[in-house]
């Protein structure tokens, strides 16, 4: 079972760009490690024990890289109704979202917006027969990024802290193991993740098709 503080975690491999097989070997080389140990009064219980191989796996692909000749991959497995119907849903969960309010602020609004932008890009999408999925992607963002940005203006200050202490409560078992940089990035995707479902916000990347 994955915490919201795993999927915290594997948002920001994602947005650091870490490939998959990096995160498997990762993973692969933190079970190994503990096998190892004389002592496992300490069990593996979280993502965040094996942060510290995935970073290193990913070092030693991108320094196993240079050189290499690229070639570009074409995108594959993604099948231009089912993102159209990905869009679409997320829509209409938005047009059926109920969202707090504060003065000179109105998340419903940009909630409403962003529906209407889903269902056009979904109509673009059909209408393609190639596909840009960075472009796409970056839309997305876009989107998501002002509904948090307006939702986080309008909702109690207290909820916000609220939420950000249990983020700091359990990150602690992972301080150790991970940047600084790459703790605060966890704490912002863990609060990101939590308000956003709270208040039944789809999650609009691709990612979570």
């Amino acid at each position: 079972m994955l915490s919201t503080l795993d999927w915290a975690l594997i948002e920001t491999w994602k947005d650091a760009g870490i490939p998959l097989e990096g995160v498997l070997r990762g993973i692969d080389a933190t079970f190994d490690n503990y096998e190892r140990r004389p002592s496992k009064t300490r069990k593996i219980n979280g993502l965040g024990f094996c942060a510290q191989e995935v970073l290193a796996a990913a070092e030693a692909m991108k320094e196993a890289a240079v050189g290499a000749a690229y070639e570009p991959r074409p995108n594959k497995g993604f099948d231009p109704a089912e993102i159209a119907r990905f869009l679409r849903d997320n829509a209409a969960r938005l047009q059926k979202a109920e969202l707090p309010s504060a003065a000179g602020v109105s998340p419903q609004g940009v909630a409403i917006e962003a529906s209407r932008t889903l269902n056009e890009l979904a109509e673009q999408v059909e209408g393609q027969s190639a596909m840009r999925l960075e472009d796409l992607e970056r839309r997305l963002t876009v989107l998501e990024e002002k509904l948090f940005a307006v939702l986080l203006a309008a909702i109690p200050d207290e909820e916000v802290v609220a939420v950000r202490a249990q983020a700091d409560r359990e990150l602690i078992p992972y301080r150790s193991k991970m940047p600084t940089t790459q703790v605060e990035q966890l704490r912002k995707q863990f609060v990101h993740k939590r308000l956003l479902e709270k208040y039944e916000i789809p999650r609009l990347s691709l990612f979570y098709m």
